[in-house]
């Protein structure tokens, strides 16, 4: 079964940090562009960053720019996502999810592929 498994989610203080991942299992990344959205509770899910199949081409919400930076490794078939000096507002799920290319702006309905999400809990 082809999938993408997320992991790296936790409860941490506000101006701490976390690095998600985006794994694939049965599932060879380096074909799709991998991005990244969360969904808080109440709210739509929205689009945080993309990267595009080689590393080139990174996006980022408005919102963690200069805070968040993507990155993958092929060879590791797993997409990263370092978010720093996080905020309560960025408590979510966090999800990735794999397009065949670059959608702009980030829109879920166009994924072609989804991952079962990480919770992320930005609390004191």
């Amino acid at each position: 079964q082809s999938e993408l498994v997320e992991s790296g989610g936790g409860l941490v203080q506000p101006g701490g940090s976390l690095r998600l991942s985006c794994a694939g299992s049965g599932f060879t990344l380096r074909y799709y562009v991998i991005n990244w959205f969360r969904q808080a509770p109440g709210k739509e899910r929205e689009g945080v960053s993309y990267i595009d199949s080689t590393g080139g081409t990174t996006n980022y919400a408005d919102s963690v720019k200069g805070r968040f930076t993507i990155s993958r490794d092929n060879a590791k078939n797993t997409v990263y996502l370092q978010m720093n000096s996080l905020k309560p507002e960025d408590t979510a799920v966090y999800y990735c999810a794999a397009s065949y290319r670059l959608i702009v702006p980030m829109n879920p309905s166009r994924m072609l592929y989804w991952g079962q999400g990480t919770q992320v809990v930005v609390s004191s």
